[in-house]
């Protein structure tokens, strides 16, 4: 796939010099992609594409380049704009328009979003939303067909369910380019019919198809790729980055709010020959940590410290990324290529000077100069929290016996730090007909409703290990069904909680000593907020603040810890308002042995 020029016959002219080019960058250390050579020139760009590169290398002077507008470089070092490979823009909080206002001036120029976050609330509906919305932006935002709504069909409901002829209509969108990332791996090994059919018609389209294939190796690995997908954003080792990259597949290093794998990844890989199947990404990082640390550029420079050569770095993150997609004009400097650039005031710190998106200057010193005209859409107005009729009642866990000791599977966590669960076998009290947990610190009842409005499900499970030794969480971000989950151990705080969400629309919301401590309120989808970055920042630095007061002070954004609670493709333990999923065996595992 080619972005084409709008004027392919002026952009020749301008080429061969017979016309002006519309801006000349002068005076650029241009970092050239293929090559992995830094050298002194001047760029030409003519209508959005680069016409010409003048350069001081092989003995040549540098001629200077007609333009009716110069921008001067003055030797800084000038990159392709940067692309983030896997995004979920939800996951910033934030709406596509205002995510857009945050990270240009970072210098991220084009993402890969897949919306399967806002699909599993509002179907279609919800990407042809992160599709209109993100027109007419100083960026590009390629938007991925969710191709997993829910995650596993029959282990959990979401707001939907996607089957081929969805994934079709949404692949007819103008700026959808492919698949969205296969997360049912379990159902491509096994050849479920969903799956498979799914898979057919993207790869008869010729269409991109992003992977999720958390540590998969050996046969399993192999079925995955002959399935179809060519990427994984789900590495955390670096063996499992090797064994990818060594059969082919595209790792997507990821650097987000919830998972830090770069520099293990990098650790891993540097020291091969070949690195033009390591991409970056940030899947998942919040507006907070936006505005504090940066977006791509942050990940660059996050490789770049881990041992990663900056060119590297900044290839992984620019042509690696293009190629994967099949987008054989982005992601480098180049005549022909699309001309988006970053002037960096360092190599290696990443830090942005200017950002030019096709061949407009669009942000300098970190200020956005092109404006982004704020709209407003109908389905950011609507309350996606159906839930009615809550009592009480519904937050016990109701035993098999009275009174007594009961064995029980338990999800455990690993850590803090991680989303990896295990199914334990406990022992637990029973009084009076239900689950208690009075002497027992860690563990917490987990509580997982479904707040779409079609079914009335909910299931009760038990977890250890989440974090909090105090209060009770509760979240509407629930990936990937985003049904409303809660952690506890008080059932009135439960309650409360849960009141809460459903009266904001949806968000987190906490609660100490029985009362509402503190809430995000996420309007739209239960998911995002209309509110800008620097709004959503304050109320969720409160929020972690909390957080950390309730016991999860190991992992620095304690803000997504829930979030993975429910999400059944990750292993093994998750829960979902079915019940308990055992992941690696698709089945659902009664919370009580026999």
């Amino acid at each position: 796939m080619k972005i084409l020029s709008r004027d392919k016959r002026g952009l020749i002219e301008a080429a061969i010099g017979k016309r002006p080019c519309d801006l000349v960058i002068k005076n650029a250390s241009i970092v050239n992609v293929f090559t992995g050579e830094i050298y002194n020139g001047h760029i030409g760009i003519y209508a959005g594409f680069i016409a010409h590169i003048s350069t001081a290398i092989d003995n040549q002077d540098i001629l200077d380049i007609e333009g009716k507008q110069y921008y001067d470089a003055k030797g800084k070092h000038v990159i392709p704009g940067l692309i983030d490979s896997h995004i979920h823009i939800e996951s910033t909080l934030m709406t596509p328009r205002n995510f857009a206002k945050e990270v240009i001036p970072y210098g991220t120029t084009t993402v890969v979003t897949d919306p399967h976050e806002i699909a599993n609330v509002h179907g279609i509906r919800g990407v042809k939303y992160m599709h209109d919305s993100s027109e007419d932006l100083p960026m590009r935002q390629y938007v991925l067909a969710p191709s997993c709504v829910p995650a596993v069909l029959g282990f959990e409901n979401a707001g939907t369910e996607f089957f081929a002829e969805e994934i079709e209509e949404m692949l007819d969108l103008d700026r959808v380019l492919g698949l969205g990332e296969v997360m049912d791996f379990i159902g491509v090994v096994e050849n479920s019919d969903r799956m498979v059919s799914i898979l057919e018609k993207a790869e008869k389209r010729g269409s991109f198809i992003q992977g999720h294939a958390p540590f998969l190796s050996g046969r399993m690995l192999s079925a995955y790729l002959c399935g179809g997908a060519t990427t994984c954003h789900e590495s955390r080792t670096p063996k499992e980055a090797r064994d990818k990259l060594r059969n082919g597949m595209y790792v997507d290093a990821r650097e987000s709010s919830i998972s830090k794998d770069v520099t293990e990844i990098v650790k891993g890989v540097k020291d091969f020959r070949y690195l033009e199947n390591l991409t970056l990404c940030t899947d998942d990082r919040e507006a907070d940590e936006i505005l504090k640390s940066g977006h791509m550029n942050d990940v660059v420079r996050t490789a770049i410290k881990a041992g990663l050569h900056p060119i590297d770095a900044i290839k992984a993150a620019t042509l690696n990324s293009a190629r994967e997609i099949g987008v054989t004009n982005l992601g480098a400097i180049a005549p022909g290529y699309v001309a988006d650039l970053v002037v960096l005031e360092d190599l290696e710190d990443v830090k942005v000077k200017a950002v030019i998106f096709e061949g407009e200057l669009v942000a300098e010193n970190g200020t956005l100069l092109k404006s982004i005209e704020d709209k407003k859409y109908d389905i950011e107005l609507e309350n996606s929290v159906h839930v009615d009729n809550l009592s009480l009642e519904d937050f016990k866990l109701k035993a098999p016996i009275e009174n007594g000791k009961i064995k029980v599977n338990v999800i455990r966590y690993e850590g803090q730090r991680s989303s990896s669960t295990k199914i334990v076998e406990e022992v637990v009290d029973v009084k009076d007909g239900y689950v208690s947990l009075e002497d027992n610190d860690d563990l917490r009842f987990v509580i997982v409703i479904n707040r779409h409005g079609k079914l009335d499900t909910k299931a009760i499970g038990l977890v250890r290990g989440f974090g909090i030794d105090k209060g009770t969480l509760g979240s509407t971000i629930s990936h990937d069904s985003h049904n409303l989950t809660i952690v506890y151990k008080d059932i009135n705080e439960a309650f409360k909680v849960a009141e809460d969400l459903i009266s904001i629309g949806g968000g987190i919301s906490c609660a100490i000593d029985g009362e509402i401590k503190e809430h995000i309120q996420l309007e739209v989808a239960g998911l995002m907020t209309t509110k800008d970055a620097s709004e959503i920042a304050v109320v969720a630095e409160k929020m972690k603040e909390i957080l950390r007061g309730m016991g999860l002070n190991e992992i620095k954004n304690p803000l997504l810890r829930i979030v993975t609670l429910a999400l059944p493709v990750i292993p093994e333990g998750k829960m979902s308002d079915l019940g308990l999923i055992n992941v690696n065996k698709k089945e659902i595992v009664n919370i009580f042995k026999n």
